[in-house]
């Protein structure tokens, strides 16, 4: 595979192996998809703030605006999650305001608070966790260190790599229905683009898949240019990740406001 070494310069936690960075992501999402209290969600997120800034703060200088914008969309989707659980939540305790199906409660408060924060903690875990990664370096990741099947991780790797071509296709063939003087909008428009661009893709994965077939793809046991390995750092952020989930979780348990997801269901 061809392309440059893994990062061994620059920050502590650009040398972390991007399948590190997945794996915790994934340990910083598991308990809040089976919790609903808003303190543990809240000290998470609090944490994953802290954390990363330390850790990666030089990222954060060069793309903070990036970075602000990506979290947008999930900071809307918190607010709307924790609005809805808050109107229509399994009511409790103390109720303030009610009309018709809607029943604003201590109770379903505090679940909406609870809603709120989980989605803006999985969204930051993911985007803090996963922003930056290149393509080839998780696939090197996921071939060598997790040992996916290889056919299937140079096939994806070059399906994202191919992915940038397609806002390129559209723009393109946009240009030249212009200048054929096709003039049309709306859903007919979109519809004929998506059908041109659908067969366009195809053709070009067909293309690929015999290119890599004639090269020896998936012909047998593969040597990689780049080897991928863990290390300290990684074992590090692993162990960070836990520590952010096991002080979230004792932190509930302490203020006595932890709950599992089953018991309000």
């Amino acid at each position: 595979m061809s392309g440059t070494s893994p990062a061994t310069t620059g920050s502590w936690f650009d040398r972390i192996n991007p399948v590190t960075r997945v794996g915790g992501a994934l340990i910083l999402s598991f308990p809040l998809l089976i919790t609903l209290d808003w303190v543990s969600a809240t000290t998470v997120v609090v944490l994953e703030i802290v954390v990363w800034l330390g850790l990666h703060w030089r990222t954060f200088a060069r793309h903070a605006r990036t970075l602000v914008i990506r979290c947008v969309p999930f900071l809307l989707a918190a607010a709307l999650a924790g609005v809805s659980m808050s109107l229509y939540g399994r009511p409790g305790g103390r109720t303030y305001f009610s009309w018709g199906l809607i029943e604003v409660s201590e109770q379903s408060l505090s679940f909406g608070a609870a809603v709120a924060a989980r989605v803006v903690a999985l969204g930051m875990a993911a985007i803090l966790s996963l922003s930056d990664i290149d393509p080839t370096d998780m696939a090197d990741g996921l071939a060598q260190v997790w040992h996916f099947p290889v056919r299937f991780v140079l096939g994806t790797l070059a399906a994202v790599r191919l992915t940038s071509r397609l806002r390129a296709d559209w723009k393109t063939m946009e240009l030249a229905r212009r200048a054929r003087g096709l003039g049309d909008r709306g859903l007919r428009r979109f519809a004929t683009l998506s059908f041109a661009l659908l067969v366009n893709a195809i053709r070009r994965g067909s293309t690929l898949a015999t290119a890599m077939e004639v090269r020896g793809f998936g012909s047998g046991p593969r040597t990689w240019a780049r080897p991928s390995t863990v290390g300290p750092s990684d074992v590090v952020y692993i162990g960070s990740t836990v520590g952010i989930v096991a002080i979230g979780i004792i932190t509930s348990l302490v203020t006595g406001d932890f709950r599992l997801i089953t018991e309000v269901l």
